[in-house]
């Protein structure tokens, strides 16, 4: 089943249970993938890969958005976006820890031949490629520093 429809029938469920803040990030999902679906021209179903990103790019707007309530003290707005945030969260693949990742990229560095910071855009953009959907950007960012500056 593609995302589209498992969007969908979580829409449905969402509207029978009256939860309103799964709806919400249910309906923010599904007008994100058919925005993108609309851009792109075509007729067809998005990438797999393609339907990651935008599951990621949500999760992390309200991540942030969330971030900037707590610290502006207004608790009451960060909780609904953390809650819409673990409403996407279930529809991407599951995230590898910190621990998978920085084997990951400790492999990517020795087969590579890669050390030093010089080394930081190559080594990204090898380890974001292999590790698309599992583990997010900053994540990635903050042990490939921690490896190359060793």
């Amino acid at each position: 089943m593609s995302l589209q429809a498992k969007i969908m029938e979580a829409i449905k469920s969402a509207m029978k249970a009256k939860d309103t803040i799964a709806l919400e990030a249910l309906r923010a999902v599904k007008s994100e993938l058919l925005l993108i679906q609309t851009q792109a021209g075509s007729q067809e179903e998005l990438k797999e890969e393609e339907e990651v990103k935008v599951l990621q790019k949500l999760v992390k707007q309200r991540k942030d958005s969330a971030a900037i309530f707590t610290e502006q003290g207004r608790a009451d707005l960060a909780e609904p976006e953390l809650a819409q945030a673990k409403v996407i969260e279930t529809f991407l693949p599951e995230q590898l820890s910190e621990e998978e990742v920085a084997k990951i990229v400790n492999e990517i560095v020795v087969s590579n031949s890669l050390s030093g910071m010089a080394a930081m855009g190559q080594t990204m953009a090898i380890a974001s490629k292999e590790l698309a959907g599992k583990a997010d950007g900053k994540t990635i960012s903050t042990i490939v520093k921690s490896i190359l500056i060793k």
